[in-house]
């Protein structure tokens, strides 16, 4: 696939977006990855953007979750157990994610996120637990929405920072800022083992994913920064929120008219 240096620029000013989301809210990486690769890159293959977001939005995940782990924010332990279970599920979403038509797999995707942003705004009051964390009792609930949320994230290529979040909310009633940070583990894990398998296909654009990378470490650090002072408001989970409903409605109307 040969691009034009416009949609390489355009590429490295859409990783600073997915960047700054990640850092921000962990999540939204891919959902704005995907569509911006699609839209306005104007990557022609759905399974391509798909690839290459995966590969950025890993790498991306893993520069935000370093700033995280240096703020403190990042329960290791939960992660590391979310992100196990998850890598199992999202090799085989990936592997049913090929073989699904483009343009159905992006609508589906986007009815997806328009029911996650109405259950975070329906939980955005609940300030969590500070101390909160992954043992025996809480591990079964734990590996059970990791399982589920990597299947999810294979199946649509994304690093699934938007599920994980919720998840693990979910499943150990962690802090928003904590979720945040150790959701980039997980994100970090699903978005390579997802990349791989689409890469092995030749689903991935490595000069694109080479400048949205690079585009995508600034816009980290400063989302990262903006989460340290919005912690604890519930602005946090109002604004990815926020955040999904938009880009869902986008990803909607553009994918129905291409049905």
């Amino acid at each position: 696939m040969t691009l034009e240096p416009l949609q390489y620029g355009l590429g490295a000013l859409s990783g600073g977006l997915v960047g700054f989301s990640l850092g921000l809210v962990g999540g939204g990486g891919s959902i704005l990855a995907v569509p911006l690769m699609v839209y306005l890159v104007g990557v022609p293959s759905a399974h391509m953007a798909i690839g290459t977001s995966a590969l950025a939005v890993a790498a991306n995940a893993a520069t935000g979750l370093a700033s995280h782990a240096r703020a403190l924010n990042v329960k290791w332990r939960c992660g590391g157990m979310y992100a196990a279970a998850g890598v199992v599920g999202a090799f085989a979403g990936s592997t049913l994610g090929k073989a699904f038509d483009g343009q159905k797999l992006l609508f589906l995707f986007a009815l997806v996120m328009l029911v996650v942003g109405a259950l975070m705004i329906r939980g955005r009051k609940d300030g969590g637990v500070p101390g909160a964390q992954c043992n025996r009792e809480n591990a079964p609930k734990v590996l059970g929405y990791g399982l589920g949320t990597g299947i999810f994230s294979g199946f649509f290529g994304i690093g699934g920072g938007f599920l994980i979040v919720p998840g693990l909310v979910a499943s150990t009633r962690m802090p928003m800022i904590n979720a945040v940070g150790t959701s980039l583990v997980a994100v970090t894990a699903f978005g390579l083992t997802t990349a791989l398998n689409y890469a092995f296909s030749g689903f991935v654009d490595w000069p694109l994913a080479g400048v949205f990378i690079a585009g995508g470490i600034a816009g980290g650090l400063f989302g990262t920064m903006l989460a340290k002072r919005l912690s604890g408001t519930g602005a946090l989970t109002t604004i990815f929120a926020v955040l999904i409903f938009v880009v869902a409605i986008y990803m909607l109307w553009k994918s129905w008219a291409a049905l």
